[in-house]
């Protein structure tokens, strides 16, 4: 039987970088800040959708201050696994992490050999700050054995009292201010540094579709209504306190929004003349507004490298049918949502401003991926990765003054079952017969009788309707090689083989053996 025509539900550097270092540019290292929505669509900014019914002015003003990217991805549909390939360079399949994501309560997914962004920047002698959703697991202190952390309503015991360890600090934030999973998963508590703000004394739920979230402990200064706007104040004052200092910093701002629940708040509620989800999308944009007001504020906007993106397409709990009664589509031209192999799950909004450096209203068309932010700070730093870092991440520095990546390469897509698809140039390969997540066909009933892959040619079907697997064989083949080769070198970069994490996990590929 051939690679992956049955279901795959697990998995299984040395940057390629144009010597253009920021010193260079600018005669000095760059502050760099990093916000990431979430389950923000490509189609809910103005800027990459010029019949959005959301006016996301600020997101926008961004994009016409620098470069906005059309052609860019997360690693995988779903939230955790993005956010371990934007801090380690890496794609979550390679860690134990094979399909899903992780709970308010789980294990730490990024080993403590893994390098990470913030490490790197740090032994840069940059002064690094983590405010927002964590989702990438830490230690509680749990009373008893922690079984089933990993499922969103298990609810073990946590001494919250005791500090959490292996969490942001200890992955290279030398500040940190934020909570454990998404903001609709228990417990519902503020962890500064290492130590909970309030102990919770309460338990709390919302069963409303909208501004839905978890029945599980929550602590009396942590008010779901208000958790956006107070994790802003707490971002705004980490750049007043290090801006203009000797050595520049770098904010990694991971927004709990427009995930549910979708709570609005009074002065956006009906801004969008759509639904709440509409709203909090506006409210999104205004968090952006804040950030940029602070940095111009503090004197270092022209120095201070920006990017905005999202960690996965847009949600069906944003309400499709109801913002396709109003004329908006989160998606825009692209098939799928959040969790799903197809565009709609992984293309993002993805900006980048940078005003000493990037030229005003720049456009790339470029395929970029969420794992390269590692490559590109290394490039900024002028100080090579480690062979053992970084492994599927390539710099986007030379695309942003002019160039581009200067490598051939592909993007491996994931989705929130474990399934694949792989990109190269303008040809899509999924690796399976439906979605691999929440749309249709959805694995089971709605995949019987389909083919066992499906190719796109993007350039002509942006949206994904014309399979030409059947007639265009050759192509599936090649592609398909291209993946297996980036599992089992353990990279897609060029550089020594890597080892995969998951042990047992990885199933056997037939003639290929256990990874």
């Amino acid at each position: 039987m051939r690679l992956f025509q049955k279901s795959i539900l697990f998995l299984a550097g040395f940057s390629i970088c144009n010597p253009v270092a920021a010193d260079r540019l600018t005669g000095k290292r760059p502050n760099i800040v990093y916000i990431l929505a979430d389950d923000l669509g490509i189609g809910d900014v103005s800027a990459f959708n010029e019949g959005s019914r959301l006016k996301t002015i600020h997101i926008d003003r961004l994009a016409a201050e620098g470069m906005k990217f059309t052609d860019a991805h997360t690693s995988s549909s779903v939230c955790t696994p993005t956010r371990y390939g934007i801090l380690t360079g890496r794609y979550n399949w390679r860690s134990e992490l094979k399909k899903g994501v992780l709970g308010g309560y789980s294990a730490p997914l990024i080993t403590p050999d893994r390098l990470t962004v913030a490490q790197f920047l740090k032994n840069q002698r940059y002064h690094t700050g983590f405010v927002g959703k964590w989702h990438l697991g830490w230690d509680w202190h749990m009373k008893g054995a922690p079984a089933g952390n990993n499922n969103l309503d298990t609810r073990p015991e946590v001494d919250f009292s005791r500090p959490v360890s292996n969490g942001p600090q200890e992955k290279g934030f030398v500040y940190s201010y934020g909570f454990s999973g998404s903001l609709d998963m228990a417990p519902y508590v503020y962890v500064e540094n290492g130590k909970a703000t309030s102990v919770p004394v309460k338990n709390t739920v919302s069963t409303d579709s909208k501004g839905f979230w978890r029945e599980g402990p929550t602590s009396d200064d942590f008010v779901h209504a208000e958790v956006l706007q107070h994790l802003t104040r707490k971002a705004v004052g980490y750049i007043d306190e290090h801006a203009g200092k000797e050595d520049p910093f770098f904010l990694y701002f991971a927004l709990p929004a427009p995930h549910t629940p979708i709570l609005p708040s009074s002065p956006y509620l009906g801004k969008s003349n759509t639904n709440f989800y509409g709203d909090f999308v506006l409210e999104t944009d205004g968090v952006v507004g804040q950030i940029l007001s602070a940095l111009e504020k503090n004197g270092v906007r022209d120095n201070t490298l920006v990017i905005f993106t999202s960690d996965n397409g847009c949600s069906p709990r944003a309400g499709f049918d109801e913002l396709a009664k109003v004329g908006h589509n989160p998606g825009y031209i692209y098939r799928g949502s959040k969790a799903d192999l197809y565009e709609g799950g992984h293309r993002v909004p993805f900006v980048v401003s940078w005003p000493a450096v990037v030229a005003k209203g720049a456009v790339s068309r470029n395929p970029i991926c969420t794992t390269d932010f590692l490559a590109t700070v290394s490039e900024i730093a002028e100080s090579p990765l480690p062979d053992n870092a970084g492994e599927d991440s390539f710099s986007f520095l030379p695309v942003l003054s002019g160039g581009s990546q200067g490598a051939e390469r592909a993007i491996v897509h994931h989705s929130i079952e474990g399934r694949f698809a792989i990109r190269k140039e303008n040809w899509k390969l999924i690796l399976w017969s439906g979605s691999g997540g929440w749309s249709s066909p959805k694995t089971g009933e709605e995949t019987k009788g389909l083919p066992p892959f499906q190719l796109y040619d993007l350039e002509t079907d942006p949206g994904e309707r014309n399979n030409l697997s059947a007639i265009n064989p050759g192509k599936v083949k090649e592609l398909e090689a291209l993946l297996v080769r980036y599992i089992l070198d353990g990279r897609s970069t060029p550089g020594k083989k890597q080892k995969n994490d998951g042990g047992e996990k990885w199933k056997e590929l037939e003639g290929i053996g256990p990874f």
